[in-house]
């Protein structure tokens, strides 16, 4: 099981999300790159229809909930809300 992130910072005028890991490790993913990697049921349908999400270099962060002790869930100017971010799949990225 992936630890929680330490600190999570949302630049939202750079369009990025920083994650600081307890081991060290410090991630910025921008808003574009996360809306694409949206892991929601309707957005992993299109993808395994061939069917890519373009990143959107305007789209923003406009929400952060926490999802228990597990997830974030993101909603994004595009009105896109769907999606829940596992801290294990947040983990990966760099």
């Amino acid at each position: 099981m992936t630890a929680l992130p330490e600190t999570i910072e949302n630049h939202a005028a750079q369009g990025v999300l920083a994650l600081h890991w307890p081991d060290g490790r410090s991630a910025r993913v921008t808003h574009a790159r996360l809306r694409a990697a949206c892991p929601c049921s309707a957005c992993r349908a299109q993808r395994r229809a061939g069917i890519d999400i373009p990143e959107q270099a305007d789209v923003r962060l406009a929400a952060i909930e926490p999802v228990g002790a597990y997830a974030l869930n993101l909603t994004f100017s595009d009105g896109h809300r769907r999606g829940i971010y596992p801290f294990e799949m947040l983990a990966t990225f760099d």
